[in-house]
Parts: C-alpha cells; structure tokens; sequence
C-alpha cells in the first residue's frame, strides 16, 4: 500500500500510527504488531460491517513501507470526545448519545466474532504479574457468569465514535471485538473512564445501567475480569490501579 503524499498524523499512539489520507484513514503499525492481529482486526470490522453498526467499512489490508498498514473509509465529521471537550454545556446531551449508541450495538449479534469469554480466559491464563490463586479466582469469576453472545467492542469510549457531519454516529477502532456480555463491555469502559476521571465513570454507570436496565452489581462482577484484561496487554501504565481492582473479593 502506498500512502498519499498528503497524508496527515491523525494519532501516533504504540505500535501505530493513523493517516488521514484524503478518502481513507490508514493505520500503520511497526514491525512489533503480529500479521495475525493486524489482520484480525480487519476480520472483526468486516463482520461489524456486515452485522448492520454503523461503522467504517474496511477497504485494504496489506503491506507499506513501514509495516501492515490497514485503510478504512473516511467518515467526515468529528470524535464524540472533541464534541465533548469543545462543548462542556452539552456534555450530559452527549454521554447520553453515547451511552443510547452503546446499548444499540448491544442489540446486535455477529456470530462469527471472537467470544468474549474464551479471549478473557486466555488473557487471565497468561498473565504472571499476579499469582495462581489469583488467576483462579478470576477463572472461577469468568466461569460463573453466563453466556451472552451480544457485540461487545471493547474499547468503548468517546475518541472511537465520530460524529459525522451529517450528525449519525459511526464506531470505529474494533480491534478487540468480541461476542459476549454487555455488562462486561460496560465494565471496560467504565475502566476506560476511571483511569482519568472515577466521578465521571460512576456516572456513566449509573446511565448505562438505567438505560441498558441492567443491574449496577452485575456490571461490577465483571470489573476485575476487564482490569486483569487490560493489564495482560502489558502497556506498563496504570498498572498499580489495575491491580487494585484485580483482588475479586472486593467486588463479592
């Protein structure tokens, strides 16, 4: 794949870095991201397209000068979260939008996608920053809930929702979608929230629940799970809180 000569650095963030190239955005990762990932995720936002989400369709995979590169079409328009940050009046207007926009992917099945619980128990199994009776806590916490096959995105918050110019919401950034529980996707991204602001995450909780009327406990069953989760991506930051939340019987 050859980059447009006007491309322009949307985010360089990791193992990546995002082009704004003219029609398309593009996503280069270095030579540290795995094909398999790289190509998984374009596997999980071709089932997100097909399964009706409003979200950016995939249009290439393949490989550039720098590493696997993988384009999407370009959705004119805005983050949610510079909406959120450029209109603070609205702010409440638009976490609720968010929060609709979440609970009506939840709505939504892809069958091909990944489960969630097999991902999740993968990630608990290998990491080794806690200790075995810890893991088997988490293992025995992941085990008792129960099967759920709704689309979960994973990384839910404000920056991957783009507010089109025409005003409809498209999703992007589907790398860890997967099949599973709602609840567990609000924990993640109540987690997403915490890391900065725990007012604004407990607010958020409290909408998603009363608009997904799901119970606040059952949310909170899943917390220690996603931050196990989160901290097996080894990205060394805010591993200190994550582990905070990792001890289960906190949330009994």
């Amino acid at each position: 794949m050859k980059l447009s000569d006007s491309k322009v650095v949307v985010v360089s963030r990791g193992n990546k870095v995002v082009y704004d190239c003219d029609n398309r955005i593009v996503k280069v990762f270095n030579e540290t991201k795995p094909a398999a990932d790289v190509f998984n995720e374009a596997l999980n936002l071709a089932r997100i397209n097909e399964s009706g989400i409003r979200s950016p369709h995939i249009l290439e995979v393949s490989k550039s000068e720098d590493g696997w590169a993988l384009a999407t079409e370009k959705v004119p328009g805005v983050t949610l979260a510079e909406k959120m940050a450029a209109e603070p009046e609205k702010f409440d207007a638009y976490l609720e939008q968010f929060v609709e926009l979440q609970v009506e992917i939840h709505g939504h099945t892809a069958p091909m996608l990944n489960r969630m619980r097999d991902k999740y128990s993968r990630m608990i199994n290998g990491l080794k920053t806690i200790d075995a009776t810890a893991r088997y806590n988490l293992l025995e916490r992941l085990t008792g809930v129960k099967k759920e096959y709704a689309v979960c995105h994973g990384d839910f918050n404000p920056s991957n929702v783009i507010v089109s110019d025409d005003g409809a919401l498209y999703v992007c950034d589907w790398a860890h979608a997967t099949q599973g529980a709602p609840a567990a996707d609000a924990a993640m991204t109540y987690l997403l929230f915490a890391l900065n602001d725990k007012d604004l995450a407990e607010k958020y909780l409290k909408l998603y629940c009363a608009k997904a009327d799901e119970p606040m406990q059952v949310v909170r069953h899943w917390m220690p799970i996603v931050a196990a989760a989160e901290l097996s991506r080894g990205r060394k930051v805010n591993e200190e809180f994550l582990m905070s939340w990792i001890d289960v019987f906190d949330y009994q």
